[in-house]
């Protein structure tokens, strides 16, 4: 039997990004308010249609460099998260969604894309609701990410390429949003091969009366082993 194309109904294809960094210490995404119907004044996140000539992660690359107007884009953590198909999600017509989850180190001043109205920083705890299944994109990212901090070496994704242990434990806890115990964690992140390695000669004043804290940058290492658990309710990890 011939195949015939007219016989399924066509959809669109789309990218959405859930874009997280660090500000003043809290974990903040990067939201836009839609200039157009649907939903126009609410908030979403950034992302858009998926053109022919591109694949998805093309797709998000170009919508995140178009959002945070940065000229580069490749080193940057991107990864893919899920996809979102149900029937109802758009409703403009049958739309897929392609979700990723994008990490920056050191996050620019934002302005809205061709169709957004304006965007901006939102700490992570005051978004919402949102366009869109977006709310649940969102939650899904964070919880990638919160699980992925506990057996990768994802966190260094979220700091300048020289950084304090205290900067690295801010990722935990912006991210797990709980305190950390400050000796314990840097005698686990020292203890761990190849998450970090000091950089020689190098250290930054921290605010504090104490000694300049020594810099570091992300070793080779891409797993922990063994892992830097998050704490339990108890207050105890494993």
């Amino acid at each position: 039997m011939e195949y015939d194309k007219h016989a399924y109904e066509p959809f669109a294809v789309t990218v959405d990004l859930a874009v997280l960094t660090l500000r003043a210490g809290a974990l903040h995404v990067l939201l836009v308010e839609r200039g157009q119907e649907p939903y126009a004044g609410s908030w979403a996140l950034p992302g858009g249609f998926v053109q022919p000539d591109e694949s998805a992660e093309t797709a998000a690359r170009r919508e995140l460099a178009e959002e945070t107007a940065l000229s580069d884009v490749s080193g940057l953590h991107l990864e893919q998260l899920r996809t979102y198909s149900e029937p109802d999600r758009d409703p403009r017509m049958r739309v897929v969604s392609v979700a990723f989850a994008a990490l920056l180190p050191d996050a620019p001043e934002v302005h809205g894309g061709s169709d957004a109205a304006q965007a901006r920083w939102v700490p992570y705890d005051e978004a919402g609701p949102l366009a869109f299944d977006h709310d649940r994109i969102l939650a899904d990212a964070h919880e990638r990410v919160g699980a992925k901090l506990e057996y990768t070496c994802l966190a260094t994704a979220f700091c300048p390429p020289e950084f304090t242990l205290g900067e690295l434990q801010q990722v935990y806890e912006a991210v797990w949003g709980t305190a950390l115990d400050r000796p314990n964690f840097r005698r686990k992140v020292l203890a761990t091969p190849g998450f970090v390695e000091p950089v020689p000669g190098a250290s930054r004043l921290t605010g504090g009366r104490g000694k300049p804290a020594a810099l570091y940058r992300a070793g080779a290492a891409t797993a922990l082993h063994p892992p830097l658990l998050r704490p339990t309710p108890e207050g105890h990890s494993a």
